[in-house]
């Protein structure tokens, strides 16, 4: 049963979230607009017997999370654009080591230092790896707080389930905004053994080594096949997605995050205005909902898609990908902090359901 709802910021919400999945171990350095992560665990896992420390930076605070996650704990970081750059090594090596843990990346516009405005252009960063060699990250795009709240949780289960690094994408929008949010009275904890942790021999006769390390070629590229099946595994058994009104939609969004809550108004607009729109909102940005977006390309009634995101375009290339020359994709993006305006989305879709130039 579902406690009475409490207003609460976004990225308060997280750190409770990741408090209630069992997590007892907070590792990070201050960076806008995702700093009240941080405040809130400096807080709390005091009163609960947790671990938490102020890195001297975010290279150390992912190097400190490499450590708990190796010991078997659930560990959480946070950080917006600049931060997460300088983790990308450690993140690797986290990949590499085949670790359980959690990343939130509250993300800032840039390229640089940029500004602290919410933006979506990380999202080939996350999406693609981000680090060195060939590895992916588990990627959720929670759209609310109350989504905040219920994927933060379900990250912890989906690292240890598959023993990868998830990534929690937001932005600044996301982070700062308070909303109403329902917590559960029991988590759904899933609960793995972890034989791999290195917790001391415990009988064995030899310690448990947590590595990347791998000299011999073909041991290596027999790890990196390891993983690559595990992938594929993932991609069949985890892809997430909301779908709104494909049923007889002409002209699809395909938006996540902040963006996917300035269309939803969009298509109740344009349906006033006699234009069918649907949309279809990825949750898991990797695993990308690629076969969605192609069987809705092949749709009659489907003429055209418009992607919407916070960047100069990173997932429409995934996207296009999906769509596979079906039908004509467009994009419409902002840049620098600045969010779309609903008119913006809306002058879009009546060019494009005029058949004019976009």
């Amino acid at each position: 049963m579902a406690q009475k709802r409490v207003l609460m910021k976004g990225n308060e919400v997280i750190a409770e979230a990741a408090l209630r999945a069992g997590c007892r171990n907070y590792f990070g350095y201050p960076i806008t607009p995702q700093t009240e992560v941080m405040h809130y665990m400096a807080k709390k896992m005091v009163q609960i017997g947790g671990n938490f420390v102020q890195a001297e930076s975010e290279v150390s605070a992912i190097n400190m999370v490499y450590g708990a996650a190796a010991a078997g704990a659930r560990v959480l970081t946070s950080s917006s654009s600049p931060g997460i750059s300088l983790k990308q090594e450690g993140i690797s090596y986290i990949a590499g080591a085949e670790l359980p843990a959690v990343v939130v990346n509250i993300v800032r516009a840039g390229p640089g230092l940029g500004g602290i405005q919410p933006a979506q252009g990380d999202y080939f960063q996350a999406t693609k790896g981000g680090g060195h060699g060939d590895y992916r990250n588990f990627v959720i795009a929670p759209a609310s707080v109350q989504e905040l709240y219920e994927l933060t949780v379900e990250a912890f289960n989906i690292a240890d389930r598959y023993r990868m690094l998830v990534m929690i994408l937001g932005d600044g929008t996301l982070g700062q905004m308070m909303e109403p949010v329902a917590y559960r009275e029991n988590e759904n904890i899933e609960t793995y053994e972890k034989p791999w942790a290195c917790t001391g021999r415990q009988g064995r006769s030899e310690h448990n080594i947590v590595t990347s390390i791998y000299i011999e070629p073909d041991v290596l590229e027999a790890k990196n096949r390891e993983l690559q099946d595990k992938y594929a595994l993932i991609e069949s058994k985890e892809v997430r997605y909301e779908a709104i009104g494909l049923e007889d939609a002409e002209i699809v969004i395909t938006a996540f995050s902040t963006c996917s809550r300035i269309s939803r108004n969009v298509i109740r607009q344009a349906a006033e205005l006699g234009i069918k729109v649907g949309m279809i909102r990825p949750i898991t940005l990797w695993p990308f909902p690629s076969k969605i977006i192609n069987e809705t390309a092949a749709k009659s009634s489907v003429k055209a898609f418009l992607d919407v995101e916070l960047n100069a375009g990173q997932m429409v290339e995934d996207v296009r990908l999906a769509v596979n020359g079906k039908k004509p994709v467009y994009f419409h993006g902002r840049m620098g902090g600045n969010l779309p305006t609903q008119k913006e989305i809306l002058d879009k879709i009546i060019k494009i359901h005029e058949g004019g130039a976009v």
